[in-house]
């Protein structure tokens, strides 16, 4: 059983910041993993927002590129999301992946970010 929690989600003014986290838990080799960062807004589909591979190469949409920087600490099964100079379309719900191969694909629950003066 693997878990994915995440945290540091919040209410947050136009151009501040925010810092979210998602710990793993249970069997899995978190080092092997690829991890992401998703989000869904209200009546739009999921979207990548940042992925970062085992080797520590990073990708991001295009939308995010230049503000969020997404990290891990395989030795505390942890990946970051930077998230800076936040705008109200940065408002959704964030959700963490772990995506190991066929048959381990894991998600979190999620974490609201809303951006708003």
């Amino acid at each position: 059983q693997v878990q994915l929690v995440e945290s540091g989600g919040g209410l947050v003014q136009p151009g501040g910041s925010l810092r979210l986290s998602c710990a793993a838990s249970g069997s899995i080799f978190f080092s092997i993993y690829a991890m992401g960062w998703y989000r869904q807004a209200p009546g739009k589909q999921r979207e990548l927002v940042a992925a970062i591979t085992s080797g520590g190469s990073t990708n991001y949409a295009d939308s995010v590129k230049g503000r969020f920087i997404i990290s891990r600490d395989n030795a505390k099964k942890t990946v970051y999301l930077q998230m800076n100079s936040l705008k109200p379309e940065d408002t959704a719900v964030y959700y963490c992946n772990a995506r190991g191969g066929p048959g381990h694909d894991f998600w979190g629950q999620g974490t609201q970010v809303t951006v708003s003066s």
